[in-house]
């Protein structure tokens, strides 16, 4: 009889052909004009799962919102766990286009053993993962070693408003389980892997600066109007110091210290600073004196200016000092930050510093709490030792510096931990062009997962 890795290590080649057709659509939740394509994905996902062996399978239509993908195999016992497999559907937007070395959408495999497309990482790629786990065990032994919930998401890349407000809601009783299991991380190399225990939580934020009515000419009220560019760029150079450090009043009251033991657990992270500068092009390291670089990524809260928009940049010269101009900005938080606080006190403190000479608006866009898991809880421990039976190497535990929203949201409102046992590379250019998935750890992926369903 076949067992379960023997029908993964043998419809490998079939497996990635699948993904590939996953790929080639650009289901981009943040663009409008594909929310046919983001559709298309949803559907695509639910007969897969059907196929994979799933039940009970349907879109969970959202309020204006993508569709939730959700199924279940629930047919192991009540003395057996129950697991949701968490992941998302859509995709970043694939620009700019012309740094791509192959069609964003057209999967394209290539000898240093990867597989170029966006979405093949984050997260089509990983989630797919536990599709093929599961079909595994449904083609071979016709039943699961325990019950399985998947949730399925279309909207993790903008904020995931769909699937918070169905958790808020009385209907998110059907996705309760024992434990989640996430797959949008990465390991540290291809044979080293490592468990994420935490995960920052988000703050995003928009600022409006506005002067005179309209544009005017700088020659003839430069020196008695003031610039709204000016401004804004005052405002944003008061946000931070030059080490990376928050000058908002209050910012780190909340934020959890780090103990000794969870220092030198993180220290166990291996960093080559070389390595990194050669990935990034970035010419030396950054941030705060006081903090390992594994810190400042994973433990420590941040603020980043992501786009100012204003003025004329177009070609060739124009002297107008602009009406109106806008800032994105985020902040990456940790344990015990609350959205919400910071948002206020962030707003307080830019309206502080705004000068009388302009009026400003800032409002928060979306928001999610930081989580951080109990490394001691069964389910990690049998992620541990799915990934040692796959890969031979004790995972690393470490905490990420992304933010996966949903993540917190299930631990603060559902009571339910999230293993976060990702498959990809920290170089596999998610969010950026030529993103990428090791084709390798796809295969050694989903023989990990059948391994979990059996260890936990």
């Amino acid at each position: 009889m076949t067992t379960p890795l023997e029908y993964v290590r043998a419809h490998r080649d079939a497996h990635l052909e699948e993904l590939k057709e996953l790929l080639r659509i650009p289901s981009i939740s943040a663009q409008p004009d594909h929310k046919g394509d983001v559709r298309a994905a949803a559907e695509w996902m639910l007969a897969a799962l059907a196929t994979a062996g799933m039940e009970n399978g349907r879109l969970i239509e959202t309020d204006g919102g993508n569709p939730l993908v959700y199924a279940d195999w629930l047919h192991s016992g009540d003395d057996k766990p129950t697991v949701l497999i968490y992941g998302h559907y859509d995709v970043q937007p694939p620009e700019p286009l012309d740094l791509w070395e192959s069609p964003p959408f057209e999967p394209t495999t290539r000898d240093d053993g990867y597989l170029y497309a966006r979405g093949s990482s984050d997260d089509k790629g990983q989630v797919f993962i536990h599709v093929k786990a599961v079909e595994a065990y449904m083609k071979t032994d016709g039943r699961l070693p325990l019950n399985i919930k998947f949730i399925v998401e279309g909207e993790e890349e903008v904020g995931g408003g769909s699937l918070a407000a169905f958790i808020k809601s009385n209907a998110s009783e059907q996705i309760k389980a024992d434990v989640v299991l996430v797959s949008d991380t990465a390991m540290l190399t291809p044979t080293q892997p490592a468990i994420v225990y935490g995960l920052r939580g988000m703050s995003y934020m928009l600022i409006d600066v506005t002067g005179p009515a309209r544009d005017l000419h700088s020659g003839g009220y430069g020196g008695a109007i003031d610039n709204p560019l000016n401004v804004l760029s005052h405002i944003i150079a008061q946000l931070k110091d030059m080490d990376g450090v928050v000058q908002i009043p209050g910012f780190y009251d909340n934020v959890r210290n780090l103990s000794e033991d969870e220092r030198v657990m993180l220290g166990k992270r291996p960093f080559d600073e070389a390595a990194v500068l050669d990935d990034t092009g970035a010419p030396q390291l950054w941030g705060e004196p006081a903090f390992t670089p594994a810190e400042r990524i994973g433990a420590r809260p941040t603020l980043d200016v992501h786009g100012i928009i204003g003025g004329y940049t177009g070609e060739g010269a124009k002297t107008v000092l602009p009406s109106t101009v806008h800032a994105k900005i985020s902040m990456r938080l940790v344990p015990d930050q609350s959205p919400e606080e910071i948002n206020k006190k962030f707003i307080d403190f830019v309206q502080s510093i705004t000068p009388p000479t302009v009026t400003v608006n800032v409002r928060a866009e979306h928001g999610a709490a930081a989580s951080i898991t109990d490394w001691t809880v069964p389910a990690m421990q049998a992620a541990s030792a799915a990934y040692v039976k796959t890969f031979g190497n004790e995972p690393i535990l470490v905490r990420m510096g992304g933010s996966i929203p949903v993540v917190g949201q299930f631990q603060s409102e559902m009571g339910m931990e999230s293993v976060l046992m990702g498959f990809g590379l920290p170089t596999d250019h998610i969010h950026s062009p030529n993103e990428r998935f090791y084709v390798d750890n796809f295969y050694l992926g989903i023989e990990t997962a059948v391994h979990f369903l059996q260890l936990y």
